[in-house]
């Protein structure tokens, strides 16, 4: 009880009390108190779902079809698609994964994708089956999510990621007032996306069926296994 820091006690008061400093305590602690609401992936989130609304306006402003406005909608979508990125990476690398985030990122990843696709049909530039196929898909797993939840996750698949990339850019090249080449480059893009988008989604229903009957058919073992146990 001297009242002397205990740094001030060198080596001896290191010695006495058995504790060695942690290397990189500060950044680990420092990301333990990040994980919360306000922590910066969720900002990124929020940040995406806060820019659905500027990109319509944008995508549909001046009739919907001017070079310049598209182009400012196009940006916006870049940057929704980049933040899409790096919020799930600094979410995972820096501990600062969220209830909130868990429901808000697929939310947003959803809204400004889906508002693209639906403002494009709209416009005339994308035929409405892509957009249904497209969000019918999205829809479709989220709802095969809930069905096996309570037997394990259906974790993200390379193809999974492909498709993301390849919608992103189909979306993207739509966006922008493309001529010539370009716009018929876009329409093979888009059709690889649509490709993807299906087979995706066959792969993910598979999962789900097996996940839910592996999952089931451990509750009957566990079950049977109780059952036997109580009989002794």
């Amino acid at each position: 009880m001297t009242g002397v820091p205990a740094s001030a006690g060198g080596s001896g008061a290191q010695g006495a009390s058995g504790a060695k400093p942690v290397r990189g305590g500060k950044l680990g602690a420092a990301a333990v108190d990040q994980a919360s609401l306000w922590n910066v992936a969720n900002l990124l989130t929020m940040a995406r779902l806060l820019l659905v609304p500027g990109f319509v306006m944008l995508l549909l402003g001046n009739g919907g079809y001017d070079p310049a406005w598209r182009s400012f909608a196009w940006a916006a979508f870049a940057v929704a698609m980049i933040t899409d990125l790096f919020d799930g990476h600094l979410a995972r690398t820096y501990n600062l994964v969220t209830d909130f985030g868990k429901i808000a990122d697929p939310i947003a990843d959803k809204a400004i994708m889906g508002a693209a696709l639906i403002c494009l049909s709209w416009l005339g530039d994308l035929p409405w089956w892509v957009t249904g196929v497209i969000l019918g898909r999205e829809l479709g797993i989220t709802l095969l999510r809930f069905w096996v939840i309570r037997y394990g996750v259906i974790p993200a698949s390379r193809g999974g990621k492909m498709k993301t990339l390849a919608q992103g850019t189909a979306v993207g090249m739509y966006v922008l007032a493309l001529t010539g080449p370009l716009a018929s480059l876009r329409f093979w893009v888009m059709a690889v996306a649509v490709v993807l988008t299906v087979v995706t989604g066959l792969d993910y229903v598979k999962q789900a069926v097996v996940l839910r009957r592996q999952g089931m058919a451990e509750a009957r073992a566990a079950a049977a296994e109780s059952a036997r146990e109580a009989a002794k």
